[in-house]
């Protein structure tokens, strides 16, 4: 998302600035990314390393992200957190599950990230259920998302999706198949209490953009493996729509602005952006640049992102 921001940024006058910290720790990440190419063909879950934890929840660091006009000291922090999925297992501790229920809580924003092979190669679903745990993702949200009196933005993104965006069926039926992989989730969303509040959009990101997936193969122990090859022998790093869910982010902070309000969580919303017209134009002009077709779709709350 950071280096696709600096690529999709063209003329406007934003720059997103990492602390020191993150800014090491994404330049190795992104190398792991680029080696992915290296081979033909890969499998799955190697290749970049997974989050950890090894000092339980609070080791967990924060990437750190000024954002501000260009050649200025930043004038908004974001703030993204990661967690291993094992603390979706039944093996994670309490104080595991509470790092994540508190963490969805207190988040303006969650992307919830879809392994897209296991959502699509399985047409009972239960790799679905096995990776991408989808019915424990609702009653996490169940868990976290009660009384609200603020808006929150909630992405489904579908990632390793390039082989079901190469034509526009596939692309449908990966849009009806997520809509259905998530159906008691999105249902919560409509209930009397939540649908004022919530935001929810699905947003695919081609990590890689050239490395496709190719297909999924079992252990001794049943255990799946799935396998991506590149498009060509010679395709090179080509990542797409990265920086997607960031232009939704600023889009739906851009709307609470406007709609002058005051919340809990977005008073600081007004202060950041109504001082200074020149930086919320660069913020809107940033985020007009949401997608709303080829598999990106607002399924609820789109008064919150028309500005």
């Amino acid at each position: 998302m950071y280096e696709q921001f600096e690529s999709n940024i063209g003329f406007t006058d934003l720059q997103l600035t990492p602390d020191d910290e993150s800014a090491a720790i994404l330049q190795d990440r992104l190398v792991e990314l680029k080696s992915l190419l290296d081979i033909f063909e890969a499998r799955g879950r190697t290749g970049v390393q997974g989050t950890e934890a090894l000092a339980g929840p609070e080791s967990l660091r924060s990437f750190s992200f000024g954002l501000g006009k260009k050649g200025e000291t930043p004038s908004l922090t974001l703030c993204f957190r990661d967690y291993p999925g094992k603390y979706h297992e039944a093996g994670a501790s309490p104080e595991e599950k509470k790092f994540v229920k508190e963490l969805v809580r207190d988040s303006v924003a969650v992307l919830i990230a879809i392994d897209t092979p296991a959502l699509m190669e399985d047409k009972k679903g239960i790799l679905h259920e096995k990776i991408n745990r989808p019915q424990q993702i609702k009653t996490l949200f169940n868990a976290a998302y009660q009384d609200l009196e603020s808006p929150r933005l909630v992405i489904l993104a579908p990632v390793k999706c390039e082989k079901y965006l190469q034509s526009e069926d596939m692309t449908k039926e990966l849009v009806e198949r997520l809509k259905k992989g998530y159906e008691n989730l999105l249902n919560h969303f409509t209930s009397e209490k939540l649908t004022p509040w919530i935001v929810c959009a699905i947003a695919p990101v081609q990590t890689v953009g050239s490395v496709v997936f190719s297909r999924v193969e079992y252990d001794e122990h049943r255990e799946p493996h799935f396998y991506f090859r590149k498009k060509r022998h010679d395709a090179q790093y080509n990542p797409q729509d990265s920086e997607q869910p960031l232009r939704y982010l600023l889009r739906f902070l851009l709307k609470l602005h406007l709609e002058s309000r005051s919340w809990r969580y977005f008073n600081f919303i007004r202060e950041w952006l109504g001082l200074d017209n020149h930086l919320r134009k660069a913020v809107d002009e940033f985020a007009r640049g949401c997608k709303t077709s080829g598999g990106f779709v607002v399924l609820k709350g789109e008064k919150w992102l028309n500005i």
